[in-house]
């Protein structure tokens, strides 16, 4: 299973009804947008992504897509899209958020994490979880918009017989090729 814990109005996904994810927001609500347009947020869980309603590795793929504004109204059609993030606690929010999709995903599991860097750098922002990502990709107008991927690795203090179980060396590795 997958989970996108802030999918908003699902913008990016192709199959907005996919049964293989559970689409969550802490939001559910209908607006027309400016120029017509109807936004609909419609999750299939009311959730808030800093305390997820999941047990502890559930899900084998995280979508954390999270707000990412800061400096917009309240009541606008970028806050309404896009939602927004507190001036002063928006380090704390997407610490704990972080701390949530990864308590949540599985082992080996993926975390796929989107952030637009108009406000916030990206590298403040994936400093705030221990996970270090593992590769990414710029995208949108002036390539601000950052997918980043992320694995949930084992945690980093092993008992030693099990460090050496999953060891493989170098001479494996090139067999393997």
């Amino acid at each position: 299973m997958i989970l996108d814990p802030c999918c908003g109005s699902k913008m990016f996904w192709f199959d907005k009804d996919n049964g293989d994810v559970v689409f969550g927001d802490i939001r559910r609500e209908s607006h027309t947008l400016c120029d017509g347009r109807a936004l609909e947020i419609c999750p299939d869980v009311q959730m808030d992504f800093t305390a997820l309603p999941f047990a502890a590795n559930t899900f084998s793929m995280v979508v954390f897509d999270p707000p990412h504004l800061v400096n917009v109204g309240k009541n606008s059609w970028m806050a309404k899209k896009y939602g927004r993030l507190d001036k002063a606690t928006w380090r704390r929010t997407l610490a704990a958020g972080f701390s949530e999709c990864f308590r949540v995903l599985q082992p080996g599991g993926t975390l796929i994490f989107k952030w637009n860097e108009d406000q916030i750098l990206v590298s403040d922002v994936v400093s705030l979880t221990e996970y270090k990502p593992l590769f990414g990709h710029k995208s949108g107008k002036n390539s601000r918009t950052h997918w980043i991927c992320f694995l949930k690795t084992a945690p980093s203090v092993l008992p030693f017989f099990a460090a050496e179980m999953f060891a493989v060396s170098r001479e494996e590795l090139d067999g393997v090729a």
